[in-house]
């Protein structure tokens, strides 16, 4: 897994002398996570204390690498890391809350080709996540970056993003998604939507993820500007005539 610098030498000094110990051996990835943080909060996708993020650090049997609940993701300490099993349980005592929606993060890495899953709530995912939520989910088509997304090869491809109900019944929600959208014969590859929350992503590895949600927030802020321009030409059209 590639390991992403952090701002600078003495925060990495600063970050290795605080970690637990049932976090070490886990440097690599709590320092990658710590600079997706950072990047994804200079976005604007993950401001406040909002989003969580995670990685695979065991397969069998399934451990995951899980956000804190509550941080503020520009600034991830590495106490601010949870270790979880496939339940979305504590692998360890004394470790501080994960994230309220952890067991959707053990959902998706049950998938054998998901090594990283990141959730971000940006203003276009949020936007349209409501606007489409009654379709049951966004359509998109035609743009050269979709080829972005993991195994699409043309600009055009066409790929249904699903929008789930928002709910603070998270059981309810991993079960309706692992039904919905990882099982049957059209399982869905890259990402979903939760109305007016914002999007969830995967990848084979850090990278992976985070190049989707670069690709998903370029693709949703083209459908909303395309939707606006096409609302507004007509009467500035007729301004000019």
């Amino acid at each position: 897994m590639e390991s992403l610098p952090l701002k600078s030498s003495q925060d990495r000094a600063v970050g290795e002398s605080l970690l637990p110990d049932h976090l070490r051996g886990h440097e690599a990835a709590i320092d990658s996570l710590r600079a997706t943080g950072q990047m994804l909060h200079a976005r604007g996708w993950s401001v406040g204390t909002s989003s969580n993020y995670s990685l695979v650090v065991r397969r069998n049997p399934l451990e995951l690498l899980v956000t804190a609940s509550g941080m503020d993701k520009g600034n991830l300490l590495p106490s601010h890391f949870v270790r979880v099993d496939a339940d979305g349980k504590p692998v360890v005592e004394g470790q501080p809350k994960s994230s309220a929606e952890t067991l959707l993060h053990c959902i998706l890495a049950k998938q054998p080709d998901v090594g990283a899953v990141l959730h971000t709530h940006s203003v276009w995912s949020t936007v349209l996540s409501g606007i489409f939520f009654e379709d049951g989910g966004l359509e998109v088509e035609g743009f050269e970056m979709l080829k972005g997304l993991e195994g699409i090869q043309t600009h055009q491809q066409r790929i249904w993003v699903p929008i789930f109900d928002n709910t603070q019944d998270i059981p309810s929600l991993a079960a309706d998604i692992e039904e919905r959208s990882l099982a049957g014969n059209s399982p869905v590859p890259h990402g979903f939507l939760i109305r007016q929350h914002g999007l969830y992503t995967w990848g084979r590895d850090l990278f992976a993820a985070r190049r989707h949600i670069e690709i998903f927030e370029f693709l949703f802020e083209c459908v909303a500007q395309k939707m606006i321009l096409q609302n507004s030409l007509p009467a500035f059209r007729a301004s000019l005539s």
